[in-house]
């Protein structure tokens, strides 16, 4: 009886451990031979290789490829390697790739209720009411809070100037675009630059610093399939404190909008106009009508849109603007002809930083695409099929469930599309250059419907803080800096590096901004 048991149990184990495992096999889609249980990411698992690394390495193995087979244990994934798949799977056929895959249950897991990991009709419904958030009238009028934050950026890189020893501009560029987020997503002032260890860059870390057991209970999540509604991966720690966070601000502001027209204003305001009502992007009537949906901006939903305004704002812009910095240090001929456009426009502006002259920059913001080009802050676009699906280039048919990823370095860093790609050369996004390129082979902040919602916001308050830092400084390589900064084979969403990026900071013989 033991050894029946016992088979059974091997048996069962063994199935699961490679269920789905012929599903590209029976689809003609290349692919790795998968192994037991791991499928083909045993790397990824063990925190070894990161979503990015292992989508550039499938992507650049596969050149004659339109698609490559994946799985990611027994889930089959299908990596998108053609710009017009790209355009359909993020656009043209959106209805059937609406999901974003990430997984989480909100009633689990709360902060995953955020815009960024929402799915259907919670996601449609977020959509369509926070992005008045993200007006050309709402940004002009939050940048005097932009500038506030630059002209302390100045302060902290003088005084880094001022040192013998490397300035890790990694961390720089978090305190400020930590203390950008207060100012004008909270109305608070985080002080991140002149503390690195207040309460605001402590979340910053948190949200990114994943303790080890939470790593583990990822693995088994990806694992383990139908174990996932026993294993909370979300940081309990974190979500308090997020909680708290916009419990006291929303109490301060006597829980209405206060004025500031910052981004818990707009959630308080949801909050007093009672529930959001929309149309189903998931239900139908049975005369093919779009079922009307609704939900509540509560507590908890408020917290879990500060959340993910917090840990997208912070980690896609310091990343963003601390490797072009290094880029800039590696190449003092660019550098010189930026900080000549900036002196030159902000003499126009009594040596003030304001949004108009932030607009007026157009090589510093070149370059920050080109930045954006060879180090994307998302590697990868995740996209889930939402019902049977067939490609109609491929006729290749594909069921609800499967992943989708599109490796968006990869792409940006192809020759076919990029001559010379790990070359930084800021002139590959002038208008013209722009207009020959096939748009879905540029894609940092995605496309179509589930876009970046965040992207002007985000490129605005990148251009300032760059903008203050090189008017002031100049920067060029330190004795610990490497040319080609390691990466953190254990970051998953966002990329990050191993150890920062340390440069030195020189200060150059002009006038302050902030005189």
């Amino acid at each position: 009886m033991v050894v029946v048991l016992l088979a059974i149990i091997v048996i069962a184990i063994y199935y699961f451990g490679t269920r789905n495992h012929d599903y590209w096999a029976k689809r003609n889609v290349k692919h790795d031979p998968p192994v037991f249980l791991f499928g083909n990411n045993y790397k990824g698992f063990i925190g070894q290789r990161s979503f990015t690394q292992v989508a550039n390495d499938l992507y650049n193995r596969f050149p004659n490829e339109k698609v490559v087979g994946y799985y990611r244990g027994s889930t089959p994934e299908l990596y998108i390697r053609d710009p017009d798949i790209i355009r359909e799977i993020l656009n043209t056929d959106f209805a059937y790739f609406y999901r974003r895959g990430h997984g989480k249950d909100p009633k689990v897991e709360p902060l995953s209720a955020n815009l960024f990991g929402a799915e259907g009709d919670l996601w449609k419904l977020l959509r369509q009411r926070i992005t008045p958030a993200f007006t050309t009238a709402k940004l002009k009028a939050m940048f005097p809070l932009v500038v506030r934050c630059a002209e302390r950026l100045q302060d902290v890189a003088r005084a880094a100037a001022g040192r013998s020893d490397a300035c890790d501009v990694r961390e720089l560029m978090a305190r400020f675009t930590t203390e950008f987020i207060g100012a004008c997503g909270f109305g608070v002032d985080a002080d991140s630059l002149g503390n690195e260890n207040s309460a605001f860059r402590n979340i910053g870390r948190m949200i990114f610093a994943t303790p080890l057991p939470i790593i583990i209970k990822e693995m088994l999540y990806q694992l383990l399939p139908p174990m996932r509604s026993f294993l909370h991966v979300a940081n309990p720690k974190l979500r308090d404190e997020i909680i708290e966070l916009v419990k006291t601000i929303r109490e301060d502001r006597q829980c209405k909008p206060s004025g500031r027209h910052d981004f818990i204003d707009l959630l308080l305001e949801l909050e007093t106009k009672g529930k959001i009502v929309g149309e189903s992007v998931e239900h139908r009537n049975a005369d093919g009508t779009p079922l009307i949906v609704d939900m509540e901006m509560d507590i908890i939903m408020m917290a879990a849109q500060v959340y993910v305004f917090f840990g997208a704002g912070f980690e896609t812009s310091s990343s963003a603007t601390s490797f072009l910095l290094h880029q800039l240090a590696y190449n003092p001929e660019i550098q010189a002809k930026i900080q000549s456009e900036i002196d030159g426009v902000l003499q126009k502006y009594d040596n003030k930083l304001c949004y108009d002259a932030v607009a007026e920059m157009t090589l510093l913001g070149m370059a920050f695409k080109e930045g954006m080009r060879m180090f994307p802050s998302l590697g990868v676009l995740n996209r889930v099929c939402a019902r049977t699906y067939t490609f109609p280039q491929l006729g290749l048919t594909i069921d609800p469930g499967v992943k989708i990823v599109i490796p968006v370095e990869a792409l940006q860093n192809d020759e076919k599309y990029f001559d010379n790609p790990r070359e930084f050369r800021p002139e590959r996004f002038t208008p013209e250059e722009i207009q020959k390129r096939h748009k879905y082979v540029y894609l940092p902040f995605g496309d179509g419907p589930r876009a970046c919602i965040g992207l002007r916001l985000g490129e605005m308050q990148s251009l300032a803080g760059l903008a203050a830092v090189l008017q002031q400084c100049s920067v060029s390589p330190a004795a610990e800096t490497r040319r080609v900064p390691p990466l953190d084979s254990r970051s998953n969403i966002v990329q990050a590096v191993r150890g920062g990026l340390p440069l030195k900071l020189t200060s150059r013989d002009v006038s302050y901004a902030s005189e």
